[in-house]
């Protein structure tokens, strides 16, 4: 049985960690299939979103302890990493929606930061506990949340590892919002259905991949405004470009013809220049 299951159906992909009866536990298993669905989806211009939800009552409750001893490695040990998911969510093309339907603890929660938009349950458990495990935390949480939610936060859940609830991880920006759990899925991928519809794929795929660069990179706003018109000239006058306004005069649903895995092309880096 796999560690995680994957479902393709108009246009969104839903990428399920699945191991219930250990609470979605990860595995070096897991991680290898999760990186495997990422690249995949991202390649397949028949997924237009990515879900990503645990089996059962839970997210994921972190790392399978009862397996392996991931906090256990020798100092000798090349093949260590901290940084497993690879690549991360926010380094693809399409948009990635976590779904944290329950429990969300260490790198449960650390893979969820790296999405674009987590819905997450309001009564569930979250933490980013790994300083209470002897190490710290990993996949990047260093970088994703003091970029959700500021340095003060950041530092709040990653010196203390301590507990809070959805409704706490709301207010903090940490949840994009929260739900009672058994609307979790569901509000997730309305949400990644609506964007399948509604959004072109093409336009998704620049306008997430120039809104992370801008994070990672230290973009200034005249950087930005630079991309962003040499972006526009990219896809204004193309096809989807005519379809969306004719859709939207017309009142239908569009039809999306650009080709996100035959047409991409990186998003250039900023020019180096003087902000004003």
């Amino acid at each position: 049985m796999s560690d995680l299951t994957v479902a393709i159906a108009d246009g969104v992909a839903l990428l399920t960690l699945n191991r219930p009866e250990r609470r979605n536990a990860y595995t070096t298993e897991m991680g290898t299939e999760l990186n495997q669905a990422y690249l995949r989806c991202d390649d397949d211009d028949d997924v237009r979103a990515i879900v990503l939800t645990g089996a059962g009552d839970a997210f994921c409750v972190g790392a399978d302890f009862s397996t392996e001893a991931p906090f256990n490695a020798a100092l000798s040990d090349v093949g260590f990493t901290a940084a497993p998911t690879d690549p991360a969510a926010f380094e693809l093309r399409t948009p990635v929606i976590a779904a944290v339907n329950g429990h969300a603890i260490g790198i449960g929660l650390t893979i969820a930061l790296q999405a674009d938009i987590r819905i997450m349950a309001a009564d569930a458990k979250y933490a980013v506990a790994q300083v209470r495990r002897g190490v710290i935390a990993d996949c990047m949480a260093h970088w994703t949340l003091p970029h959700l939610v500021g340095a003060a936060v950041a530092a709040d859940i990653l010196l203390t590892g301590r507990t809070f609830d959805g409704a706490e991880a709301a207010t903090m920006g940490i949840a994009t919002r929260a739900r009672p759990a058994g609307e979790v899925l569901d509000d997730a991928m309305a949400v990644a259905r609506d964007i399948a519809v509604n959004v072109a794929p093409m336009s998704a795929a620049l306008s997430k991949r120039l809104l992370w660069d801008t994070l990672m990179k230290g973009y200034t706003p005249r950087q930005v405004a630079d991309l962003e018109t040499e972006l526009h000239r990219r896809v204004m006058g193309r096809a989807d470009a005519r379809e969306g306004v004719d859709a939207f005069l017309q009142r239908r649903e569009p039809r999306w013809r650009q080709s996100v895995s035959g047409e991409w092309e990186p998003v250039p880096r900023a020019s180096k220049r003087d902000d004003r």
